[in-house]
């Protein structure tokens, strides 16, 4: 609190910041204390889940492990999970996500690279998508010697990228990369990338492919790269949501597009980057196939936090929770 007594916006009560927006924004702006009204405004940070939510999440948790995917549907949903996002960015070209202006603010080594005497560097972006971070930093760029490798899975995603009217071949180049492949991304050699961003990707790999997903990113990184991550927590929203049919493996889904998503916990994402944990009990998809833990830490855990966010429907007095994982991982240098 300020010395002159007034109050943070974040504790201010005024209207004017009250979010109207869904997306995640500004970690940690606003917390909800002894005594508010929850249904003052529509989105409250790092609010931890109520007794009743508690409960209804751990019914809807047996439910949907009493009602599994057929071992049928598991075959056909991993053994091609390419062919699912092609299939949601072809129907949904129209409808893309909205532009993440916010990253900007959660990660601000975006906005030092795009500066004008930032010097050279190489930005990664693995699980591009439609463009939607990429475009927004290359909008705001001065840095003329930023150059932004925009990867994804799907082909279909790579070529709305190429032909948005803003992909600048100069700064962008955007290509399809697998990131639990053996090879590294086009144009790209090892030790070359000095930021790397995983925004809602690492969800989308079976657990099997965490291992060769985390060695790729370090093969590609500079010593000393960072890499920007954010992804789903357990106990999202989304997860407590799913119906009968819709189970994989623990806290592992298939969406009604047919695309994949896994929910983290902080631990168990710290351990992951960090090479202890693997995913070694999910059952292996279709050329995939069980691996040993890193045999040295190849990422220091510098920031990792729990994105708690109470989103509120105030018409109907309903309390919605998300939760997201956010992190900064660095590269180590293995002597």
């Amino acid at each position: 609190m300020a010395d002159d007594g007034a109050l943070p916006p974040s504790r201010s009560h005024d209207p004017q910041y009250n979010q109207k927006r869904s997306d995640p924004f500004q970690f940690g702006s606003r917390f909800l204390e002894n005594g508010d009204d929850p249904f003052e405004f529509n989105a409250w940070d790092h609010v931890e889940t109520d007794d009743a939510y508690k409960e209804y999440s751990e019914q809807q948790y047996e439910m949907q492990r009493q009602s599994p995917v057929s071992d049928f549907d598991k075959h056909r949903f991993n053994s091609d999970p390419a062919k699912w996002w092609n299939l949601f960015y072809k129907n949904n070209t129209a409808n893309f996500f909205k532009n993440r202006k916010w990253l900007q603010q959660e990660f601000p080594i975006l906005g030092k690279v795009t500066q004008e005497d930032a010097g050279p560097i190489t930005l990664l972006e693995i699980g591009a998508g439609a463009g939607n971070t990429a475009f927004p930093i290359l909008a705001q760029n001065k840095n003329p010697k930023l150059k932004i490798h925009a990867c994804d899975f799907s082909k279909k995603a790579v070529e709305v990228m190429r032909s948005h009217e803003g992909y600048d071949t100069e700064h962008m180049q955007a290509d399809v990369w697998d990131i639990a492949s053996d090879e590294l991304p086009p144009g790209l050699e090892e030790g070359s990338v000095d930021v790397a961003l995983l925004i809602f990707i690492f969800s989308a790999l079976s657990p099997l492919q965490w291992k060769k997903a985390v060695e790729n990113v370090h093969r590609v990184l500079k010593p000393g790269g960072e890499v920007c991550f954010r992804d789903y927590g357990r106990g999202d929203l989304a997860q407590v949501r799913f119906r009968k049919g819709r189970y994989l493996e623990d806290n592992f889904y298939i969406r009604g597009d047919g695309t994949r998503v896994y929910f983290f916990e902080k631990d168990e994402l710290a351990a992951i980057w960090k090479g202890e944990k693997i995913g070694a009990s999910a059952t292996p998809a279709s050329g995939e196939a069980a691996s040993e833990p890193l045999a040295e830490p190849l990422f220091d855990v510098e920031d990792l936090g729990v994105d708690r966010r109470m989103l509120v429907n105030r018409a109907r007095r309903l309390k919605m929770y998300r939760c997201w994982m956010q992190g900064k991982f660095r590269k180590r240098e293995i002597q």
